[in-house]
């Protein structure tokens, strides 16, 4: 899954430093299905507060599973996803996103989240065609 770059972004890119701005709205765009995902746990974590808001329904098709894991394998999109939004992203199997605030108060359950431990809970059989 490759994001659809406008001739002016690629003509950003080729001249240097690309607006971020300019590269968020061109995710937004090619991945609308992780986009909706991600800034729908944003909005759940804003209204309902808590330790962090994640998405356990498994994607509808291939295509949208694909984009999670496009979105959220890349580290440049990871990171500007994390820039624009405010949070920091978790990912584990093939669906299960999840959104945590910034700040310390939110490492400790981040860190279990993101653990070999809680990785391991996480599993199913249902999940191994991920």
């Amino acid at each position: 899954m490759s994001l659809d770059v406008s001739p002016a972004l690629l003509e950003q890119a080729e001249r240097g430093e690309v607006d971020e701005a300019a590269f968020v709205d061109c995710v937004r765009n090619s991945l609308p299905y992780a986009w909706e995902m991600i800034s729908s746990l944003v909005a759940r974590l804003k209204v309902d507060g808590g330790e962090f808001a994640d998405n356990q329904t498994p994607p509808p098709d291939e295509q949208a599973r694909g984009q999670l894991l496009r979105a959220l394998a890349s580290d440049a999109i990871r990171g500007s996803l994390e820039r624009h939004f405010g949070v920091r992203l978790a990912f584990q199997n093939c669906h299960r996103v999840a959104v945590f605030p910034l700040g310390s108060e939110a490492d400790d359950r981040l860190s279990r989240f993101t653990s070999i431990r809680g990785q391991l809970l996480n599993q199913s059989p249902e999940l191994r065609d991920c």
